[in-house]
């Protein structure tokens, strides 16, 4: 096996803040364009009618995410051998920059539906490529027993920054009164200039990390050679998984519990919507509160996850959400909603950013992007089922509760799957 040494410099506070940044910067993509503001357009102004739109929208998500799960481990594999993360960081981000930038000629007609599609599919995988080598650049940065503290400060930057770019977004643009700029509100223009924030958003903030974070030194292969070593090594772990059961009882159990999550991102505003009567601009305030919550929640958890281990960490948040969540099913009270869900989005970042650090403790030196190709696998391979699962349980029981009820389900399956787990101790 070919190991790439990290950089022999220990990384400095200015180092690991510009790494937290870059998860500030990128996460404006996903909140802003794929969540909010830019879906809500395609929807309802782009696509011929709102049930049109969401059926194309979901469809060229899903083909971006099914495509990072098929190629992700293949290109982590060749980005261990050739050494350096950092470059393939900037190209994966210039890619969704370029593309974000690209969704301001999208015009409000439905002679541009393939455009936006093609273009957010585009950014979507700039995204998560440039996500799979960032995180694989966690365990050279952190010290022993600091890798939850790290992964903590780094996801709950990536709710705040997406948090502030949606803030800017909306105040500043879509409902600015007179727009900005002499931006045309008949032609959506304050709308489509989000996308523009976006892509400036993202490249400003990145740029801390490509000058001041360190990075493993390049391989002396070339490139072609890298590749077809990548591969190879690929192929000969997945042909011997069976050696890495700890890891894959750990990608399972985060399949589950992390279509949960996503589900539940997905459908919570819906759910507000249809069995609390909330209107749209309430849905927005519950989103953005929502994503408060679960920043603040990785925050406060990034010290627990070192102290007792991101394993004990994650079936702690998965024990609450279980908790919590049932409650919110339960509740018939506006106002109990809010205070059950809010309470409950506090439990979501640390889940997701203990995941991270679990990741980091499993994967074998040398071999961390691959890993992390396979953690981008098992966050994506199954995101179709939770929705799936939700839809057909509220149709058969003609109730959104029942339906919500299937996100319990899968955080259930997810626990009682992690509970053997053997933890390896932080490196």
């Amino acid at each position: 096996m070919h190991d790439s040494a990290p950089s022999p410099r220990r990384p400095d506070r200015r180092a690991v803040f510009s790494w937290c940044l870059f998860d500030w910067a990128n996460n404006s993509y996903p909140t802003v364009v794929t969540t909010f503001i830019f879906a809500a357009y395609f929807t309802r102004a782009v696509a011929e009618t709102p049930e049109q739109g969401t059926f194309l929208w979901g469809q060229a998500t899903g083909m971006a995410g099914l495509i990072v799960a098929l190629t992700g481990p293949v290109l982590g594999a060749i980005a261990d051998r050739a050494g350096a993360r950092k470059p393939w960081i900037f190209w994966f981000s210039l890619l969704c920059i370029a593309a974000s930038a690209a969704l301001w000629f999208v015009a409000p007609t439905s002679d541009h539906i393939g455009r936006a599609l093609l273009l957010v599919a585009i950014g979507a995988l700039g995204y998560e490529f440039a996500s799979i080598f960032y995180n694989a650049m966690l365990p050279d940065l952190a010290s022993r027993g600091r890798v939850g503290r790290l992964s903590g400060w780094g996801w709950a930057a990536g709710y705040g920054g997406g948090l502030a770019c949606l803030v800017v977004a909306l105040f500043g643009l879509v409902q600015a009164d007179p727009p900005p700029f002499g931006l045309d509100p008949e032609q959506a223009e304050p709308v489509r200039a989000s996308a523009l924030l976006v892509a400036g958003w993202y490249a400003l903030f990145m740029i801390p990390l490509l000058l001041w974070t360190p990075d493993r030194p390049r391989s002396a292969l070339p490139m072609t050679q890298a590749a077809r070593q990548g591969i190879r090594e690929l192929r000969q772990l997945l042909r011997d998984i069976a050696q890495y059961r700890t890891v894959v009882r750990f990608l399972l159990a985060r399949m589950f519990y992390t279509d949960g999550l996503v589900t539940l991102f997905a459908f919570g505003g819906i759910y507000a919507a249809g069995t609390f009567g909330m209107s749209f601009a309430e849905i927005i305030q519950f989103g953005i509160a929502m994503n408060v919550t679960a920043g603040l929640g990785a925050f406060l958890f990034a010290w627990i996850d070192d102290w007792i281990g991101p394993k004990r960490t994650i079936l702690i948040t998965l024990v609450f959400l279980i908790g919590f969540g049932f409650a919110v099913l339960l509740v018939e009270s506006v106002t109990w909603f809010w205070i059950l869900a809010l309470t409950l989005g506090l439990f979501v970042g640390p889940a997701q950013a203990a995941g991270r650090s679990l990741m980091t403790r499993l994967a074998p030196v040398g071999k961390e992007a691959e890993m992390f190709g396979l953690f981008a696998l098992s966050g994506k391979a199954t995101a179709w089922a939770g929705p799936m699962l939700l839809g057909w349980a509220t149709l058969i029981f003609d109730s959104q509760r029942a339906g919500m009820a299937t996100i319990l389900v899968l955080f259930v399956v997810g626990l009682l799957i992690l509970l053997p787990l053997k933890e390896p101790p932080a490196r």
